[in-house]
């Protein structure tokens, strides 16, 4: 994502990575950006002032790199939309001490594997990300672009998801009767 734009996204629920690499082959998609394990780590206040304004603060750690990115309240409609910021950390530990004097603290840490792909002149991007939940295609782009890729792929808006990770990671712990903590592989 850009320094600093407007994200609009969806995610779509598949039964695995296998089925998901298959898929995105067979429509004519292909890596952009080999599989990758990311660190996010998402920052807030003891009352959560973020969360509760449907706000984001995160820090992302990939392959010896660093990124701050702050993302701000959805507008959710069949899409999801909202700004995005994002900057290189150079000084991680610092910002993150920052952070901590300014009264913010790592509130959830979430991981995942995420493979990036395009199609060749096209605008928008699908990654697969892999999670501790389950597997899911993200699509961003224009909504048109969204759309039609979707049913190209043989989903139909329905199948349409505008969660967050955080949210569908305690919709999940809800579902298993399980606490939710961070959503980790290990």
């Amino acid at each position: 994502m850009a320094s600093g734009s407007q994200e609009i996204e969806i995610k779509l629920a598949i039964p695995d990575a296998p089925f998901g690499r298959l898929l995105l082959r067979q429509a004519g998609f292909t890596v952009a950006r080999r599989r990758v394990f990311e660190c996010n780590i998402v920052f807030d206040t003891a009352r959560l002032a973020l969360r509760k304004t449907r706000r984001l603060l995160r820090v992302r750690q990939v392959a010896g790199q660093t990124r701050l990115t702050y993302k701000g309240a959805p507008l959710v409609a069949r899409h999801k939309s909202r700004e995005e910021l994002e900057m290189p950390l150079d000084a991680p530990d610092v910002f993150v001490a920052i952070l901590d004097r300014l009264g913010y603290r790592p509130t959830f840490r979430y991981e995942k594997y995420r493979t990036t792909y395009h199609e060749a002149g096209v605008a928008g991007e699908i990654v697969l990300d892999e999670t501790p939940i389950g597997v899911y295609l993200e699509l961003e782009g224009s909504p048109r672009w969204i759309d039609r890729t979707a049913r190209r792929l043989g989903f139909h808006q329905s199948d349409y998801i505008t969660a967050s990770y955080v949210r569908l990671y305690l919709d999940w712990c809800r579902q298993h009767r399980v606490k939710p903590r961070d959503m980790v592989f290990c």
